[in-house]
Order: structure tokens, then sequence, then C-alpha cells
């Protein structure tokens, strides 16, 4: 036995093997029969010739078979390759080859892209199962097609019991981050690793280590059943350790293959959420509208938590007005460090755009020489996280040289993220130092912008970036997604950001769009914007 996945979640079925492990609509699985279906896959995975360490796909929307599927990949001892459900050929080939995976589990509705990806690419992949979802695509490739299996017979041809050779806290876990840059690149950590920073491997509140693989298991038997509701889709590995959290303590994770503001509160009300995980803003802001215009009982909810990309505070009052008893949780964290600190949202707070939140005593802040940043001395400095961290980018060692680097003999992972260390010692986030903006000399980060422009009662959305200026070099730029097609001037837009932030922070030019592009996990992206910038002229500018 191990700190595994695998491991971990068994523990949880031979002690609670009746209780309810998901829930979907009217579909759901008890811990007995998802680990017995994700045995069987498991079985059917060795049998394809899939061996410790190698590459399994899985191109899935947020289902109760990807979960099965999850498991079985982990229990056979594989490395998951999360695949985007929203990708592209080019980008499907580019993941397919790079991760060497040699099976692909897919919904149905995916086939026709998967088989023209295949076609034309040399992949290592031999096999497909195929997951049905309701479509009447064709699962096979073509006539002749021997390497296609489906799902459900691949679970009705495999052995449903566990008959598996132990694991060990070295087997690998991947997942691929598309970062704000370049192709998506595979962050590869040591499963007890990255246990320890994103599944409770360390208590969150008190810095504990877990020293007893079944410590999750037996409290969640000795109390009441937490009901999570992770929406954000499983390509982000937030959303997965949130399923993994649930699974390791005997909770009830409830999952949704795709997002609707108002359905979210539906299935709420229908499945007594307690705990509602999402991304941020781009999630958060339709979902308190919807609540806000609606008439549904969320009296369930303790707590709504967010990470990985902005929760402004102008839209984490509205959840404090509607959840005055609630826990509202804004945590920091990348594919890369794992979770890093989080703060807890309160009614009043300081409406400065940019994020504070307590750290964890291995999260940090450096200076570019690698010297550790004095708290209050308001220098900016380069997030950093030491302790357990990822072993390397997967078929990237020049990349990896970048991101894990020794200082004074302490290993850290530095994907990028500015920040700051205040007096206190809480930790300010400032965004991907790679997307700052520098206008006369002035160093300016877009999410405090960002966060400061969405306190305008006209603005929905907004994405800042840096634009061509001959006198300054480059000038802020906001593109905003409005209200009903009413447009503010730039003037008021500066008038909201001044509350907040120095004058020179504020747009000087803005661009009106009907919706903002963001990424499936809900982070913006600033390649689309600069785009946009670049495609015709500004709407209002001085």
């Amino acid at each position: 036995m191990a700190f595994t996945v695998a491991d971990l979640f068994e523990h949880a079925v031979d002690l609670m093997p009746e209780r309810i492990a998901l829930e979907s609509g009217d579909r759901s699985r008890t811990y007995a029969e998802l680990d017995a279906r994700a045995n069987a896959i498991a079985h059917k995975l060795r049998s394809l010739g899939v061996g410790p360490g190698d590459a399994v796909g899985l191109y899935s929307r947020n289902t109760i078979e990807s979960v099965e599927a999850m498991l079985a990949i982990f229990k056979a001892r594989a490395v998951m390759v999360n695949v985007n459900y929203r990708y592209v050929e080019n980008e499907l080939e580019h993941i397919f080859v790079d991760s060497q995976m040699k099976v692909l589990i897919h919904e149905r509705q995916y086939t026709p892209r998967v088989c023209n990806v295949l076609s034309n690419a040399d992949t290592d992949l031999t096999f497909r199962i195929v997951v049905d979802d309701g479509s009447d695509t064709a699962i096979a490739c073509g006539d002749d097609d021997p390497d296609v299996i489906g799902y459900e017979d691949a679970i009705a041809t495999s052995s449903t019991a566990r008959e598996f050779e132990p694991r060990s806290n070295d087997d690998l876990y991947m997942l691929y981050t598309g970062g704000t840059t370049g192709k998506p690149k595979g962050v590869v950590w040591r499963q007890e690793d990255v246990w320890r920073v994103l599944g409770g491997g360390i208590d969150w509140y008190t810095g504990r280590p877990i020293e007893d693989e079944w410590e999750h298991a037996r409290t969640g038997a000795e109390g009441g059943q937490l009901v999570r509701f992770p929406i954000p889709p499983f390509i982000h590995g937030g959303s997965q350790w949130a399923v993994f959290q649930s699974l390791f303590a005997g909770g009830k994770a409830v999952v949704y293959p795709d997002f609707d503001a108002a359905a979210v509160w539906e299935a709420v009300q229908r499945h007594g959420v307690n705990v509602v995980f999402i991304t941020g803003d781009a999630m958060g802001r339709p979902m308190i509208e919807a609540l806000e215009a609606g008439d549904y009982d969320v009296s369930t909810v303790v707590s709504v938590a967010s990470s990985a990309a902005l929760f402004s505070p102008s839209v984490k009052d509205r959840y404090l007005d509607r959840f005055p008893n609630a826990v509202i949780v804004d945590a920091i964290g990348s594919s890369e460090t794992g979770f890093g600190g989080m703060g807890m949202a309160a009614k009043g707070q300081n409406r400065h755009g940019a994020p504070t939140v307590k750290a964890d005593p291995n999260t940090h802040v450096l200076a570019e020489d690698g010297r550790l940043l004095e708290p209050g001395s308001g220098e900016v400095g380069r997030l950093a996280r030491s302790g357990h961290i990822p072993l390397r980018y997967h078929n990237a060692p020049e990349k990896s040289a970048e991101t894990f680097v020794v200082y004074n003999g302490v290993r850290y992972s530095m994907p990028g993220d500015s920040a700051t260390i205040e007096a206190d010692g809480t930790i300010t986030m400032l965004g991907r130092g790679s997307m700052s903006i520098n206008t006369g000399g002035e160093k300016v980060f877009p999410e405090e912008v960002e966060a400061a422009l969405k306190a305008h009662p006209e603005v929905f959305d907004a994405v800042v970036v840096g634009v061509p200026d001959e006198r300054f070099g480059q000038r802020v730029a906001a593109v905003v997604q409005v209200r009903d097609g009413v447009r503010p001037t730039l003037e008021s837009l500066g008038e909201t950001v001044r509350r907040d932030l120095a004058g020179y922070k504020c747009p000087r030019s803005v661009w009106f769009v009907d919706e903002l592009k963001r990424s499936p996990a809900g982070k913006p992206d600033y390649r689309w914007a600069r785009e946009t910038t670049e495609a015709r002229v500004a709407d209002q500018a001085h």
C-alpha cells in the first residue's frame, strides 16, 4: 500500500462500500460499484499491453465514466494524460505524440476528430476505448478497425476484482497544462508529492503531514458525508483533485458534463451540495447572477471555493451577500506548484484588485537572484514553492531547467507568477510575469487591473493587455465584455480603477466585444486579447 490515488480510494471503498460516491442527474455509483468498474477497465488496459509508467489518454467531459477511467488508469499504475476536449486537431496531434500514449479512452462524439489525427500522425497509440455519450457517431475509424473497444464491452469482458501488484509512492501523475504561451506541457509528479499538496496529504489549516494512509477514509467513515460539486472540467487539475479528495474521505461528488450557470444551482438544490468548486469570475460571475435572478434552495451550501483564475472582490462580495454564513475561499496554485495558499473572503475587504492569501510554509517570494524577499519590503518577486514539487516537464529538459531551479541548496518550482510578500507574511498575487505591461518604466500586472474593472456596474468581464505606445513603449489596454450592449466611457472605467490602483494602471484604450475568450478552465486567453487589439482600431482611446 502507498500514498497513491488508487490506494487512498480503495481504503474508502473498504470502509464505506455502500455509500454513494458519484451522482449525475438520476445516475449514481456506490463506492463498491465504482471500484468494480474501475478494476475492470484497469484489467482491460493491462490486457492491451499497458504497464506501469505507460501513458493512457482520457478525452472526456465531466462524467461518471471519466472518474471511473481516471481511477482505472491509476489502479493499473499507468500515467493519465488529460486531453482538453476543446482542442483542435493540431493540438490533439501534439498531445498524442508528445505524451507517447498507448491507449486513448474517449467519448464517442470525438471519434471523427481522433480518427483524422491518427490518420496523419505518427503516434504510439494502438487502442481506443470509446464511451457512449448519446451520440450516434460510429466508433470505428474505418471498416476494418480492430483496435477500438466499447467502454461497456471492456467492463463486461474483464475481471472486476482488484488483483493488482502493490503500488509505489513513486508512481507518476502527469497533468498537461496550456499555460499562457506555447504548446501544452506535461507536468510530471510523484503521486505522493502531488497528494501532499493537492489531495489533503498535508492538513490545509495546520500544515500537519498525514502519516497514516487510512486517515482520510477512517475520518470519513466516522463522520457525515460531505457533498462536493467540482464544476470546472477535469482537464483542470484542481477539479480532478476536488473529486479525489471527496473519494478518499467517503464523500459524494456531483459531476455534470457541461457548464450552465442556472443549471448549477438546480444541481445544488437537487443533490444537497455542500461545497461548490469554481474557477474564478469566468464561472463565479454568471453563477451569482443566475442565483440572484432565480429561486433556488441553496441552504445546504457551506463553502464556495475558487482557484486557478481571478476571483475578483466585487464578485466575492455578492457571494457573501447571498451566503453570509458560508466560507468563501480563494486559493492560489498551479500545475507546477499545487496548493500555495488561500484567503477567506470578508465583506468590505480592501478593493485592491490583486488577491492576497495566507501562504503555506513552503510558498515563498524570491528575488531574481534567488534570495527570499523580506515581508513588507514592497519588492516584486517570483512566486516559488519548495518541498513537494514536480519532478520535471515531460520531454522538455530546457523548460524543466528554467522552472525547477536550485538556490542555496533548496529546489524550487517557479512557473513565472509575480508576487509581493506583505508585512504580515501574506502574499499578494500579481499574475504571470510574462503578461506584465511595461508602461514608461512602470510595471503593471493585468490581473489587478482586471479585478478593478469588474467592479464597474456595466462591465461583465475584462482582459487587460499591453499595446504599443510611441511615448511609453506600451499602454494599458482593456478588452471588455459589457452588459446588455451598454458601453461605458473610458473615463468612467478609469474612475473605477482609480479607487484601488494608481492612475498609470488605468486603461488608455478599450475594445468592446460580445464575448471574451477563455480557456476551458476559465483562464484568460491573452493571446486572443492581443489579436483582438491588433485586428481593429480601439473603440475608445486617449
